[in-house]
């Protein structure tokens, strides 16, 4: 079975490109189920995930007020944890529109061909034929922001197979949910925005994830709404999770 887990708040104009594209995907011996995790929503994203869900196999869970990425991410995480198998896949992206369902299909390939519990689909990875990821229609200070976080990122704990720290494009395997929950419990996701996608990455590998990448083309120009980051205010939180779990050790007592 493969799991798609959708974080979204007030996605009503992306949400439903995102799940037509994902209604005509075909994963070979598997079905595919969509887990969405309204978070809050004010806008008709709750009336269009009722419509959606008498045309496709879904599970909405709902945040009111919303809380965030990291919290969305947790309660997503932690559904699936215990609903998955270990030979099942969580597929976790974006609900707008920036990145291609399409992807799904070769990222399950390469987990499978090569035994790996994470597969991200990084905006900075190039295969050995030459293919390569790439940002389209994202401003140069949001570029320069993810490209130096994930440079900073890999400089502190540099994980095995990963050019992209950042990106939320990603495959996790069920059994590594699984294991991830009996190490950590409700603390694999502790971070409330969008650092929490470097946060689980590390915390994952902390634990032995092996991590391969497929080739990202990020669409931003496709993106129907306003950015929700706030900037400074990320920045802040990479350079604080480093100091806790670099300097501060806190991931040495899960190991």
């Amino acid at each position: 079975m493969i799991y798609f887990l959708l974080p979204a708040y007030n996605e009503e104009d992306d949400l439903p490109k995102v799940l037509t594209t994902i209604s005509g995907l075909n994963f070979p011996d598997e079905d595919w189920h969509v887990v969405v995790v309204d978070d809050g929503s004010t806008d008709s994203t709750p009336n269009l995930l009722k419509e959606w869900s008498e045309k496709v196999p879904l599970t909405v869970l709902t945040h009111a007020p919303n809380r965030g990425l990291g919290r969305a991410m947790r309660t997503g995480l932690i559904h699936l944890g215990n609903t998955a198998s270990d030979d099942d896949a969580v597929i976790a992206l974006d609900a707008d529109n920036t990145q291609d369902p399409n992807l799904a299909v070769r990222m399950r390939e390469k987990q499978r061909s090569k035994g790996l519990d994470i597969v991200i689909a990084s905006r900075y990875f190039v295969e050995s034929d030459g293919a390569r990821g790439e940002e389209i229609g994202l401003a140069l200070h949001r570029k320069i922001l993810s490209r130096g976080a994930s440079w900073l990122l890999d400089t502190a704990f540099h994980v095995g197979g990963a050019t992209d720290y950042t990106c939320g494009f990603r495959l996790y395997t069920g059994n590594i949910l699984r294991h991830a929950a009996e190490i950590y419990g409700d603390g694999l996701v502790e971070e409330k925005n969008f650092v929490c996608m470097a946060e689980i990455l590390i915390k994952l590998a902390n634990i032995g994830a092996k991590v391969g990448e497929v080739p990202l083309r990020l669409r931003y120009d496709l993106k129907g709404g306003a950015s929700k980051m706030k900037v400074m205010q990320t920045v802040f939180r990479y350079l604080g999770m480093i100091w806790r779990y670099k300097v501060g050790g806190e991931l040495k007592k899960y190991r």
